[in-house]
């Protein structure tokens, strides 16, 4: 006979676990299982990311993503010093390289203040030289508080804390349909269907067509971004430090090209941000028909394109020569040379993007009858995970109705 569960999670990424770990946190006993359409555990954007733990510099104050980063990354840290989990507190400097870009630095250390940053101090070029001696710039905010982490690790950290508190974990089960009966759901599944009260869907890359198949509403979908990494040689790691990042330009919806030393030692130099023709596939020649079909036929990627078409055809460029790559990875490292780096791994970022071609920028649930769908949870939602599966689990408790 088939299993019934008071709770589904569509989705075995970091949030997905970190909200079935918090669901059962809080509610002991609770017959919870998260589903998972690959063979392993988050092998996408959860374990293909730059590993930062983000302060919460960027994002606006009193936002979702400005209140979550905060509780969530001090939540991190105290899982990761209880888990043996390695956490670097390395430090980030971002470097304003010339005058043009100091009323940008002024407005991105103001909205640090505001979100309450503990350890931001502005500093002039000599700190600058002291904390990274490679580094080009005039002036630069520094912080403290930034880290880097092995996220999937932590994800799979996760993963044994659902399974010790009695949750289920079914690898290999691609959701195919969801189908809202009377009093529970069907979740079918490539391995059968899965009878249980309530869905949360946690799906990454694929959000906008899991919510298609409960009937949830179509006013947002993905919009997949890859972003490709240079990675430093041995011998060239000596140039960064630590983090190292650029002011971000407000006409390009991403952070841009910076330095990121990894928890394992490895230097990454990126990414840049192209269009994906596969949502998960990772290979820059990488092509989905049926994905590139979807991208192009959304009125709200043709909007999109037409605003940002030249930024998008220099990140194009860069991404085919490697040559471009390094010049722009130069305007922060004027040292790095070609013979410095090396291709490295790719990402791809599921940003959801509205009918109006407008980009989706803060973190977006959308509940509807025992279902919820986190729609948008771009960086940093890995380091907000546990808040994020916080905020899930007290909306599931409260809109399922699950009893002690």
């Amino acid at each position: 006979m088939t299993e019934r569960y008071d709770v589904a999670i569509v989705g075995g990424g970091i949030v997905g676990l970190a909200t079935a770990y918090r669901l059962l946190e809080r509610r002991p006993g609770l017959r919870l299982v998260v589903v998972e359409k690959e063979a392993a555990l988050a092998l996408h954007q959860s374990g293909r990311n730059s590993g930062v733990v983000h302060a919460g510099l960027y994002y606006a104050p009193g936002s979702l993503k400005a209140r979550l980063c905060r509780e969530g990354k001090d939540a991190l840290e105290r899982f990761c010093e209880d888990h043996d989990i390695p956490l670097d507190r390395c430090g980030k400097l971002v470097v304003a390289v010339d005058e043009a870009e100091l009323p940008r630095l002024a407005q991105l250390r103001a909205r640090g203040e505001a979100n309450g940053l503990r350890g931001l101090d502005e500093v002039g070029p000599e700190r600058v030289r002291e904390i990274e001696p490679h580094a080009a710039g005039i002036r630069a905010l520094h912080l403290a508080e930034t880290g880097i982490v092995d996220f999937r690790r932590v994800a799979l950290a996760y993963a044994e804390e659902v399974r010790a508190r009695g949750g289920r974990i079914l690898l290999g089960h691609r959701v195919t349909d969801i189908e809202r009966m009377k009093t529970e759901t069907v979740v079918e599944t490539s391995r059968g269907p899965i009878l249980t009260h309530s869905v949360i869907a946690c799906a990454g890359l694929q959000s906008d067509r899991v919510a298609r198949m409960s009937g949830a509403p179509e006013q947002m979908r993905i919009v997949p971004f890859r972003g490709d990494y240079l990675s430093l040689l041995p011998h060239g790691r000596e140039l960064v430090r630590d983090l190292l990042y650029p002011v971000p330009d407000p006409a390009f919806p991403f952070l841009g090209v910076h330095f990121t030393r990894r928890i394992d030692g490895e230097v990454w130099a990126g990414p840049n941000a192209v269009l994906a023709l596969a949502r998960e596939r990772y290979s820059r020649f990488a092509l989905d028909p049926r994905d590139v079909a979807a991208t192009l036929a959304y009125p709200g990627f043709r909007r999109l394109a037409r605003r940002y078409w030249r930024t998008g055809l220099a990140e194009m460029r860069r991404d085919g020569s490697k040559a471009a790559f390094v010049r722009a990875c130069r305007r922060l490292v004027p040292e790095l040379g070609p013979d410095d780096v090396e291709w490295g791994p790719s990402g791809i970022r599921a940003q959801t993007v509205l009918g109006s071609g407008e980009l989706t920028d803060d973190f977006r649930v959308q509940a509807s009858e025992r279902i919820l769908h986190v729609r948008n949870a771009p960086s940093p939602a890995a380091t907000a995970s546990l808040a994020i599966g916080r905020v899930l689990a007290e909306h599931a408790v409260e809109r399922f109705r699950l009893e002690d």
